[in-house]
């Protein structure tokens, strides 16, 4: 089928009633299913997991605004793209500090302290007059949202090993449905700012505001239910880290060099699979939607419903298969499982000639990382030493947020300049490549005989 048939067929069926139907249906089933099976998971999730989707709804208030904020004071393109990356580098330098702030003072405490400084940079963006008063938001901002290595760190602490990767995909679960609903009330705070209010015989106007204040009040919101709800984790018994093959960093600098130069080591070596992985996965979803414009001529209009579709699959995943899937095949298989499930999906894309095959690939990018990314991490908790979860946790943002951050701008040249398959293929190879590493991690996550557990403390050193 030409480039020509394959925008008839899929721009005309994306705009048919019988597909919208369809996508309303499955948005009911879908809040249906999750409520039914959010009743059974651990309470003390739930307020983790509140938290978590606050703070994303919070984030995406924001970002879809940032270039229309910008655009107001001037900006073009190259300080939109300053703003953006600023953020990133803020919050891949803090998400280690942070992490080992919580291994030192707890988890809540750090908690409280970034979701202070959130409220912060959102009110500056509300009332940014120019572009260095936006690009400290955006800074104070990534400053402070470095934490979802500590909230990691938190349910590594509050649950058993055996139940990490379930409890991790609802957590997963939580912040996918943020970025769905972050940008809506974005859009209607927007609206509601621009409008003029009448009380007695004056008005008043919110005005550009009004989207960073709504997210500042969600934020501290978030605080409140936080201090309120959110216990300080004690730790569960069992664990068996492989700490005896891996001496303790010193420092924040050291974990992450240690991770370099010690890439054989099994906390290095996930950390890594997980950097690649997700730096191959935001590689290609950055020039999706270009692939789709230009290949099956998908609009601004349509272009939500593949998203839409990634996330359905993505929350449904992670609320109905993880726990089961993991419970069956065990985190280290499942996890290659995803690898092979990611892969197929990216390299495959290119080859879609029709909706129906298009949607077939399409749905095995969130199988995948729904597969990959849980495992990883509730694998890394495991052969860590539990008072460096927080700073290895962090790290692993670190790495797989500097990999969102290179692997992009190198698929957007490799999109422009040698073919717009390209991108997926090379990420759908790197994707395979990391099965690898992750060969053998059985033998790191098997419990030590009960014989052994006096002699726990002495290794932990």
């Amino acid at each position: 089928m030409s480039p020509a048939d394959n925008l008839t067929s899929v721009g005309g069926a994306l705009h048919s009633p019988a597909v919208q139907v369809v996508i309303a249906v499955v948005a009911v089933v879908l809040v249906v299913v999750v409520g039914r099976e959010l009743l059974r998971v651990p309470a003390r999730l739930h307020v983790l997991m509140f938290t978590a989707f606050l703070d994303m709804v919070g984030a995406l208030i924001v970002i879809p605004l940032l270039p229309f904020y910008a655009a107001r004071m001037g900006a073009g393109g190259l300080i939109v793209g300053i703003l953006v990356s600023s953020f990133a580098a803020a919050q891949l330098l803090s998400a280690p500090l942070w992490g080992r702030f919580s291994d030192r003072f707890g988890r809540r405490p750090t908690l409280l302290v970034a979701l202070g400084a959130s409220v912060i940079a959102y009110i500056i963006f509300g009332y940014a007059t120019s572009i260095w008063v936006l690009l400290l938001s955006r800074l104070v901002l990534g400053a402070g949202g470095g934490t979802v290595g500590v909230i990691q760190a938190y349910v590594a602490d509050a649950t058993e090993p055996r139940d990490r990767a379930r409890s991790l995909g609802w957590l997963s679960a939580a912040t996918n449905a943020g970025v769905a609903l972050g940008p809506v009330l974005g859009s209607w705070a927007a609206l509601v700012g621009s409008r003029t209010f009448t009380v007695g015989s004056g008005s008043f106007s919110i005005g550009h505001a009004a989207p960073g204040l709504l997210a500042a009040s969600l934020c501290l919101l978030n605080m409140g239910f936080a201090w309120k709800y959110l216990q300080e984790p004690k730790g569960v018994t069992g664990e068996h880290p492989v700490h005896k093959h891996e001496p303790r960093a010193t420092s924040t600098a050291g974990a992450a060099l240690r991770v370099i130069s010690h890439s054989a080591e099994p906390s290095s070596r996930l950390i890594w699979i997980y950097a690649i992985a997700m730096g191959a996965f935001g590689g290609a979803t950055a020039v999706l939607g270009l692939f789709l414009k230009d290949e099956f001529g998908v609009t601004e209009e349509t272009i939500g419903y593949f998203f839409l579709y990634i996330g359905v699959i993505s929350v449904i995943t992670r609320v109905l298969a993880l726990g089961r899937l993991v419970d069956r095949l065990g985190e280290p298989r499942l996890s290659r499982v995803g690898m092979v499930l990611l892969a197929l999906g990216l390299g495959g894309l290119p080859f879609a000639s029709n909706l129906a095959l298009m949607a077939l690939f399409v749905a095995l990018i969130p199988l995948g990382t729904a597969f990959t990314f849980p495992c990883v991490t509730a694998m890394l908790s495991r052969v860590i030493h539990p008072g460096e979860r927080g700073l290895y946790m962090g790290l692993q943002q670190t790495f797989g947020g500097t990999a969102r951050v290179v692997f992009p701008i190198a698929m957007g040249t490799l999109f422009d300049t040698v073919g717009h398959g390209w991108p997926f293929w090379v990420c759908g190879a790197l994707v395979l490549s990391t099965i690898s590493l992750g060969l053998g991690m059985e033998g790191y996550l098997k419990p030590k005989p009960a014989a052994a557990a006096p002699s726990e403390p002495a290794t932990a050193a």
